[in-house]
């Protein structure tokens, strides 16, 4: 996984890369977002037998507060007194990787300036189901020496060249909003502040459209392209490995998507959530139509692992999908998805967020952040827990 996020990475680093995928995007994905990367890249795969297969890349992964403070709460599973110490050290650390994180995309657009105030902006931000995960970061930063308020888009307003909540000067902008391109009417002073450059908007436009556009994807799968991209043979055998095949749907390739559909899962490539995605098999011609009248994407099926959780007398078989919190290319933390339907849901009774164990022989000279080394015979005696 830690190799899957490097060669993306190194792809995206590319001019050649840039310049394909940004000639075509909206004209605020090519504004400068002034040397800021975008916090919180994540990376989802599904793992089957000895391999594993990106099933898609995120540029505002929710849930990596959650997870630092799950670390510290998960006594039961085989983790020892020793254990559980080294998990909360880890826990720790996550947090403060966060913090430099996010002084870090200050630095690269501001430099020496001072940070104040960090606004954690998205829709009604109370009703959003994990509301409770913004006043973890509010806590975090004010541990930190750091002001920020938690704010819908409209709450913020523009005057005399500064973006302001109230009277209070917002520095940056958190911007968990799906509204990604910052088209909405909602978002119009976080737009006008990012395109000004008067605040630090973090994950940005740009870092959408050259990372989470689905049809990304298809790119990262053409290796005729990645060559023309100049991307190195190392680089692109990893991503022919591990990147499910994807193209993009249209009128020329219909008829042969719809044959293998049962083989295949149909994204809107500028989709999140699982929102209007589908798995072939049970496609209707209507929704197919739908499809092809919409900006898809088609990509090869994985099926994502399951485990037991619950009792023993009351057993419960859940889907997962493994989660690497990436930030400039280094994995920051890895957690587990588990759920029940078509695609990761918090909906699923005894699903959501889980930690992340590795066995021991799995692991190399750098560990990995978020991972626990356990042997097998641990590992096996767990499987009642709710972990992976």
């Amino acid at each position: 996984m830690r190799d899957v996020v490097r060669a993306v990475e190194s792809v995206v680093s590319l001019p050649a890369y840039r310049d394909f995928v940004l000639r075509n995007a909206p004209a605020i994905a090519r504004h400068d977002p002034g040397g800021a990367k975008g916090v919180f890249f994540g990376y989802d795969f599904h793992l089957q037998h000895e391999g594993c297969g990106i099933i898609e890349i995120n540029t505002n992964a929710g849930g990596a507060m959650l997870n630092a403070v799950l670390a510290r709460a998960h006594h039961a599973c085989c983790l020892d007194d020793e254990r559980i110490v080294m998990q909360e050290e880890m826990a720790m650390q996550f947090e403060e990787s966060i913090v430099a994180m996010f002084r870090s995309e200050w630095k690269l657009s501001r430099g020496m300036q001072q940070l104040k105030t960090i606004a954690i902006v998205d829709t009604s931000p109370r009703n959003q189901y994990l509301y409770p995960e913004f006043l973890l970061f509010q806590a975090l930063f004010s541990r930190h020496g750091l002001d920020s308020i938690i704010a819908d888009p409209t709450e913020l307003h523009m005057h005399e060249g500064r973006l302001m909540h109230g009277a209070t000067v917002v520095d940056m902008v958190y911007n968990r909003l799906t509204d990604f391109m910052l088209e909405e009417a909602d978002s119009a002073s976080i737009r006008a502040a990012y395109q000004a450059n008067v605040a630090v908007v973090t994950p940005h436009p740009q870092a959408h459209a050259l990372y989470a556009n689905k049809r990304n994807l298809a790119v990262l799968c053409d290796d005729r392209q990645m060559q023309d991209f100049g991307v190195p043979h190392e680089v692109r055998a990893i991503l022919a490995q591990h990147l499910l095949a994807t193209e993009i749907v249209d009128a020329g390739n219909a008829e042969r998507l719809w044959q293998n559909r049962r083989h295949l899962f149909f994204k809107p490539a500028a989709g999140y959530g699982g929102k209007a995605a589908y798995r072939g098999e049970k496609l209707t011609k209507r929704v197919w139509q739908e499809i092809l009248a919409g900006d898809y994407i088609a990509q090869a099926l994985m099926l994502p692992s399951t485990r037991v959780a619950g009792s023993n007398t009351s057993p419960e078989t859940l889907k997962f999908d493994i989660r690497c919190y990436a930030y400039d290319g280094t994995v920051q933390w890895t957690a587990a998805r588990l759920y029940q339907g078509q695609t990761t849901n918090f909906r699923t009774p005894g699903g959501g967020f889980a930690p992340a164990y590795s066995v021991a022989s799995t692991i190399g000279d750098e560990g990995s952040a978020g991972l626990h080394a356990l042997g097998a015979a641990e590992v096996a005696a767990c499987c009642k827990s709710n972990c992976i």
